[in-house]
């Protein structure tokens, strides 16, 4: 533009052709992404990233917090240009609710940490350089965050979202050759910045890098989810101006309806003859043309059950098998003693000869006896009941 506040011929150009190259950064923003629509993906990351830092600090065991996100329009170019450095990109594929990819752009050092951490180590001694163990290490970290974003935007759009296995891998895309397969080059990008922190061990920046048709896509299932789209308050708001009338009448005829009549300060006579008079609502009146016999009524009387008795019979038992055990002695014998024993080896008991033997049911001493032969078969003569008293103490 001159100084004459005329437009050149080549800025006569530019607008009839809809060329953005005279458009400031701000302005070009504004022709992508209204305000609106910022300040959606912006609610959007954040309630998914409060998820996500919930996943990754349950699964370092430190504290995580990520900070508020700033969403912005870049390109490949761009970022070129502002981090020149190497980093790792994680790639997360949305494959149902959602259609698109999902990117994650975090410093090697923060993912050193983050996958020493995830190896059992403690983040002070990070590796310097990140093999394919550390980068599947960093991958699980993204897959369990990712899976929990997931989940909280399955709550927000009111339906199933599922992601791939997050891929990672270390690029420098400040070599200039170097690129993103699911970002294109001339085309801009959605940029949505986070600042993390673990524990006192990582305090720096990540980036969330989405497609613009991904990023709109998200904003649409959000605004369908809320009950329609944002054009929609503006056309009422732009219908409520056009007929200001109707908004004045309104607030006139809402302060009659509920304003009391005023009180006058002497009473003002009512007549008798002017006054309405109260007028009883028909009433139905119902005649029996036959007569109605009443009867009390009868209840049945009640009595007391007789008490149920238990059985006290033992006959009930009589069947009940159990294991009669004659024990003739005991002894204790070392491991050493039991292996050299052999064919005619004696073991000497803690019985005496001619001394009772007990007499053991289930286990438990009943009775004492004398051990008899009967037609070449051992058996038992009892000599003596324990007392119940006795068996009550041994049991």
């Amino acid at each position: 533009m001159d100084t004459s506040g005329m437009l050149s011929q080549e800025e006569i150009d530019a607008l009839l052709s809809g060329s953005n190259d005279l458009l400031t950064p701000a302005a070009a923003d504004s022709e992508i992404l209204n305000d609106m629509q910022k300040d959606a993906i912006g609610e959007i990351g954040n309630i998914s990233m409060g998820s996500a830092a919930t996943a990754l600090s349950l699964l370092l065991n430190k504290k995580v917090d990520i900070t508020t996100p700033q969403v912005s329009i870049t390109s490949i170019q761009e970022l070129r240009n502002d981090y020149p450095v190497p980093c790792v990109v994680i790639d997360v594929k949305y494959t149902q609710g959602l259609k698109g990819s999902n990117l994650l752009m975090i410093g090697l050092r923060e993912s050193a940490i983050i996958a020493d951490l995830m190896m059992g180590g403690s983040g002070d001694n990070p590796p310097e350089e990140l093999n394919e163990l550390h980068l599947s290490a960093v991958s699980e970290a993204m897959n369990q965050m990712m899976g929990s974003t997931a989940t909280s935007l399955s709550s927000m759009f009111s339906k199933k979202i599922d992601i791939s296995p997050p891929k990672a891998a270390k690029i420098n895309l400040g070599l200039g050759d170097e690129t993103i397969d699911s970002l294109e080059e001339d085309k801009p990008i959605v940029r949505v910045s986070f600042s993390m922190k673990v524990g006192d061990l990582i305090d720096s920046k990540i980036m969330q890098l989405i497609p613009i048709e991904f990023a709109q896509g998200m904003v649409e299932n959000l605004f369908g989810t809320m009950g329609g789209g944002g054009e929609e308050p503006k056309a009422e708001v732009a219908a409520a101006q056009a007929s200001p009338e109707v908004v004045d009448k309104a607030p006139q005829e809402i302060v009659q309806s509920v304003t009391p009549p005023p009180i006058s300060a002497s009473p003002t006579p009512i007549s008798l003859d002017s006054a309405p008079q109260y007028q009883a609502p028909p009433q139905t009146i119902i005649q029996h043309t036959e007569p109605v016999h009443v009867q009390p009524v009868q209840f049945t009387s009640l009595k007391p059950a007789p008490p149920m008795v238990e059985p006290t019979s033992i006959g009930l038992l009589m069947d009940v098998p159990l294991q009669v055990t004659v024990e003739l002695g005991r002894t204790k014998m070392a491991i050493k003693d039991i292996l050299e024993l052999g064919t005619g080896s004696i073991v000497e008991l803690d019985k005496l000869a001619g001394e009772p033997v007990n007499l053991l049911v289930n286990g438990k001493l009943i009775a004492k006896g004398e051990v008899v032969v009967i037609d070449e078969n051992f058996g038992l003569r009892i000599t003596d009941i324990v007392s119940p008293a006795e068996r009550m103490n041994k049991l």
